[in-house]
């Protein structure tokens, strides 16, 4: 096993350029892990992205197109983009003053439980929150961090959707940090009607620091995968010239 991860912070990248980039790291591991199948002593590698978009918004694979509230047109004039991608999960948005973190994990070094990854992803943004003493919490049957579940004030402060296959994660979560939340009036976020969505800066009425805060996050989600970060190079890849 090797708990070892990966750290590449992207900067503010393109999305799709991004999707390529993971799309590649994803590969390089499934590939490895057939080829264990001859040579089991061959050792996979994790990954640990951490990214901030210009404005996107990402459709997931059984999402509904009418969550999207915006025409074509509409898009362009906010300078905004569209993707149907291959994550789980409905529509959500991402943009500057928001941190997405992409794990691309081979969880066979970690422990093969998706449900297991998910509740610990959520976790992880609960644990930092607590932090900032923002009280962060599931609520049930909706995947992501929520404040003040079960109340008429409920909103969501982290979106989560991941892919996996042979047991290989992409995609991950997409934490409201400093973000302009009038973005999420386009879209009816993660197909969920009549709940508000909120950010970190809008909770404790200050501008959030953004690398303080990718530390933080960092530092639990080694606690709770056992695992050990470590920078390294972003990889050549032509989606991110």
């Amino acid at each position: 096993m090797n708990k070892k991860i990966q750290l590449q912070d992207l900067g503010n990248k393109d999305y799709k350029a991004t999707w390529d980039y993971q799309e590649m790291l994803f590969k390089e591991i499934v590939d490895l892990k057939l080829q264990k199948r001859t040579q089991p002593d061959l050792i996979t590698s994790n990954y640990f992205l951490f990214v901030e978009h210009p404005h996107v918004y990402t459709l997931g694979k059984s999402g509904d197109m009418s969550n999207l509230l915006l025409s074509e047109k509409q898009l362009e004039a906010k300078g905004a983009t569209f993707y149907k991608i291959n994550r789980g999960g409905d529509i959500t948005y991402h943009g500057p003053g928001q941190i997405v973190g992409y794990p691309i994990l081979d969880l066979e070094n970690f422990f093969t439980d998706i449900h297991k990854y998910l509740r610990f992803l959520e976790e992880v943004i609960i644990m930092t929150l607590a932090e900032y003493n923002i009280i962060g919490t599931r609520s049930e049957g909706e995947t992501g961090v929520w404040l003040d579940v079960g109340t008429p004030f409920a909103r969501k402060i982290c979106a989560m959707g991941v892919r996996a296959s042979r047991w290989v994660t992409m995609h991950g979560f997409a934490l409201n940090v400093n973000a302009n939340l009038g973005y999420f009036d386009n879209i009816i976020p993660c197909g969920i009607k009549g709940k508000a969505v909120t950010s970190m800066h809008v909770e404790l009425g200050r501008e959030i620091d953004e690398e303080e805060l990718k530390a933080k996050i960092t530092k639990h989600f080694a606690v709770l995968f056992e695992a050990k970060f470590e920078t390294s190079e972003i990889k050549s890849s032509q989606s991110l010239l």
